[in-house]
Parts: C-alpha cells; structure tokens; sequence
C-alpha cells in the first residue's frame, strides 16, 4: 500500500497547478492533504469525486484557512474528525480513518511562530495529538500519523539549524515533543530508511530557498512499531511542484 500525505497550500491554488494530472500520474492507495484551505462546497466537483477515491474532509471554522483531507481507494471502516476538543477541532486540522490494519490520522499542526500565544498553542495541540495517540495503543491499534508537523527534529533536518535555535519550528521545547513521541513507540519512517542530510519537505517562497535546496524537514509520516516492520520503503519527492511543500510517502506491506 502506497500512501503520500502534501501540504498543498490551497486545494484551489494547486488544482490550478496540475494537481489532478500529478494525481493520476502517481495513483497512490491513499493520499493525505494538509492547509486545503476550503470547504467542499467551495469546490469544484472534479476535486470532490475524483474516480477511484473515497474522500474525507475536515474544515476550518474560519474561511479559506487550515483544512485536511483524505483521498483514499480502500473505502475506511470508520472516519472521525478531529480529537473530541472544540479549541483544536474548530480549525480543521484532524482527519482521522479507521481501516482493517490500522488508524491513519492526517494532521496539519498549528505554526508557532505568530506570537506566544500561537507557540502555547501548538504545544497544547502537541499534547493533545500524544495523548489521543496513546489511547489508540492501549487499544491495541496500530497507527500511522502524516502531515505537517512544523517542527524539525535534529539539526540534519534543516539547512541552517544554529541561525534557527530561537525560532518556532526548532524550538528545543517542540523538538522534544517528538522525542516523546519516538518514545512512546512511533518510527520516523524516512530516517528509518535515509540518514543523509539535504531532504527537505518545505522552503521559503519569499526567498527563492527551493532553488538553492536551503529547507526544512517538518513533514513525516510516523508509524507505530508493529507497522515498522512492515515498511518497504519511505521517500520525499521534491521534484514535485505546486507548493512551498513537496509531497512525501510511505510503502506498507499488505
């Protein structure tokens, strides 16, 4: 099973940018998106019922902000959006899809770097995110987490680490968020394959950084340890365009 997570953006913004022809080029099993940044009823219908996929959406109170969805071929046994939490579900971030082997939770965390308010946010979120993910293991699931974390783990995961050590996004307080969550059982599935720096899964449009590789890596795809051993390959693909972000994946055995 192939599956790709992107934040694109804007739905509508990367539909204008070949989005669908990229879509049925790469034909994944399941294909999660983040930052969709609309409601189903601001869309046209060949985003809404793309042939082959099933798909399910989660929106943002707001408009034209934050949003998630997930395509998928297999038909999920169960979709619920959100944790249960008006304060995190209120922005669209959680899309969550029960399927025979295991819980798919596309997620697209908050951005801390607005002001402190935002950054207790995001940690809070953090948390929240942790704390839903143990009660799925003490239930005995096996669980996959995509999406746009907004923080980079280690130095290796972006280019210019020391000039960022104040900055939300390489915060020591988030980067040991996800030492919890390694901790608590979860595989970062591209270091499990790949340990060389330069991987990137987002540069900064205002300053050309794509073109000089000089990027961030703040998307994942994490796994439980039982679906651990069942990767086959974990991988970025940065030559696709139509966003500050590239779309990354994972291949899952059965």
């Amino acid at each position: 099973m192939r599956l790709i997570s992107w934040n694109v953006n804007g739905i509508r913004a990367v539909q204008k940018k070949g989005f669908l022809a990229w879509l049925n080029k790469a034909q994944p099993d399941i294909l999660c998106l983040q930052e969709t940044k609309a409601t189903p009823d601001q869309l046209q219908d060949e985003l809404l019922h793309i042939p082959g996929y099933t798909a399910c959406w989660s929106s943002a109170e707001k408009k034209g902000y934050s949003g998630t969805v997930i395509y998928s071929k297999p038909v999920p046994l169960k979709v619920r959006h959100g944790f249960g939490l008006p304060r995190f579900d209120s922005e669209g971030r959680v899309v969550l899809a029960e399927y025979r082997d295991f819980t798919l939770l596309n997620i697209y965390f908050p951005n801390g770097k607005k002001n402190q308010e935002r950054l207790a946010y995001k940690m809070d979120f953090y948390a929240a995110t942790l704390e839903y993910c143990q009660k799925l293991q003490a239930a005995g699931q096996e669980i996959i987490i995509c999406g746009d974390v907004n923080t980079a783990h280690q130095e290796i995961d972006l280019a210019h680490p020391r000039e960022n050590a104040d900055t939300s996004g390489f915060l020591p307080s988030e980067r040991a968020w996800l030492d919890k969550l390694l901790a608590a059982g979860f595989v970062d599935t591209f270091r499990h394959f790949h340990s060389e720096p330069g991987q990137y899964t987002w540069w900064d449009y205002k300053t050309h950084s794509r073109e000089r590789n000089i990027g961030w890596r703040i998307d994942y795809f994490f796994v439980t340890t039982g679906l651990a051993k069942k990767l086959q390959e974990a991988f970025i693909l940065n030559d696709v365009f139509g966003s500050d972000h590239c779309p990354l994946g994972i291949v899952i055995a059965g």
